[in-house]
């Protein structure tokens, strides 16, 4: 059976391509739903969220919640779509979806997502077990900052074509099962998390694609060869470079974004009076139906 993430296989490749580029989205309003209570989706509101998901591996949708703090708002949508399976990492609240608001409490105070700073490119878990990788990704907010905490987004599968059509090499080399790692998390000598070393691109067992990734400089070892030196070079012009497929935009009350864990960054950002809150839901889940 050809795929086309196969390097040996380029007709493939080629065809997927060429339908790929043909439906990728390239302005942010392609990405929009608006839709009512996202708790309750009506078949044509879930049909265009999936319409956009099949095309762009996300969908932004408006909804009408505001500022309602309904954990179950992220949690009844990604049912919807077949996320089921959530991720309980440890920054996460006892329901296994994370409240992304600046916490200062010792276990979230070293954390970047927990502070009003920017975070740069990445997938969401690229520090998981292989077993518990992350597919999926929701984004609920409930309350935005006063200003700053835009996201940028990039669909990893165009990210994967910009750079195999540099240079294909540079794909087998991101696909090198000692690709990336990232080391242990230890505080006060306890590990909280082991080293983790895993590729940047792989092929799930469906066939589709998936990426972990961060643009971190610090905590992270990259496999010492001009190979990796160079592919990893390549890949971070690519995703700093405006494209066509690069989309910018903040999500406001009621808003949310659901993925298929897609490349993302966020603005540092000012709080006002309410303090910004975003739900996080990650699922080992893939969206139904892409």
């Amino acid at each position: 059976m050809s795929n086309p993430f196969d390097l040996d296989d380029d007709n493939a490749y080629q065809r997927w391509k060429e339908r790929k580029l043909a439906a990728a989205p390239t302005a942010l309003t392609d990405l929009v739903v608006e839709i009512g209570d996202p708790r309750s989706l009506s078949d044509a509101e879930h049909a265009a969220i999936l319409e956009r998901c099949r095309r762009a591996n996300m969908a932004i949708y408006i909804g009408t919640s505001g500022d309602d703090p309904d954990k179950a708002i992220p949690v009844t949508l990604g049912a919807r779509f077949g996320l089921h399976r959530l991720d309980h990492n440890r920054g996460a609240d006892e329901d296994a979806v994370t409240s992304l608001t600046v916490q200062t409490d010792a276990a979230h105070r070293n954390y970047i997502p927990y502070s009003d700073r920017p975070i740069a490119w990445h997938t969401d878990g690229y520090y998981n077990t292989s077993e518990q990788q992350i597919h999926a990704l929701l984004l609920h907010c409930v309350q935005p900052a006063e200003s700053g905490g835009e996201n940028a987004l990039l669909d990893h599968e165009i990210a994967y074509i910009l750079v195999r059509d540099c240079d294909p090499e540079h794909i087998r080399t991101l696909m090198h099962p000692a690709c990336m790692t990232i080391p242990a998390n230890v505080v006060d000598g306890s590990e909280l998390r082991g080293e983790q070393t895993g590729p940047v691109f792989s092929i799930r067992p469906d066939g589709r694609l998936h990426m972990r990734y961060t643009d971190r400089s610090r905590n992270i070892f990259w496999r010492d060869d001009p190979s990796t030196t160079a592919a990893v070079a390549r890949l971070k012009e690519i995703l700093r470079a405006p494209s066509p497929w690069h989309f910018s935009g903040r999500l406001e009350s009621g808003w949310g974004l659901i993925s298929n864990n897609v490349l993302h960054t966020r603005t540092g950002f000012t709080d006002g009076p309410k303090p910004r809150l975003l739900y996080r839901a990650r699922y080992y889940d893939r969206v139904s139906g892409t």
